[in-house]
C-alpha cells in the first residue's frame, strides 16, 4: 500500500474537499482518500503509486493549482496480532 500526499492550492471550504475526493475516485483505484482545504492537501491510500502527471492533470482540471506530490510506504494501523 502507497500513502500519496498531494499538496493543492486553491480548495476554499468543505464542498472544495468533496470535489477534489471526487475527482481523484473517478480517475484512481483508492482505498481512501480526504482532503483539507485547511492543510491545502489530499492524503490518498493506495494499491499502486499514483502517476504525478496524471495527478496534475484530475487537480488542474478540477479548478485547483497543483503543488507537489509525495509518497511513501503505508501501513494499515489496527489490531495487532499477539503469538503464543
Amino acid at each position: 500500500m502507497v500513502k500519496t500526499i498531494i499538496k493543492i492550492e486553491g480548495m476554499a471550504c468543505g464542498m472544495c474537499e468533496s470535489h477534489m475526493n471526487d475527482a481523484i475516485r473517478n480517475v484512481f483505484q483508492v482505498k481512501k482518500v480526504t482532503s483539507s482545504h485547511k492543510d491545502k492537501e489530499s492524503v490518498v491510500i493506495s494499491e499502486e503509486s499514483l502517476d504525478e502527471a496524471e495527478v496534475k492533470k484530475v487537480v488542474e482540471d478540477t479548478g485547483y493549482t497543483f503543488v507537489s506530490l509525495s509518497s511513501e510506504p503505508y501501513e494499515k494501523k489496527g489490531l495487532f496480532s499477539f503469538r503464543k
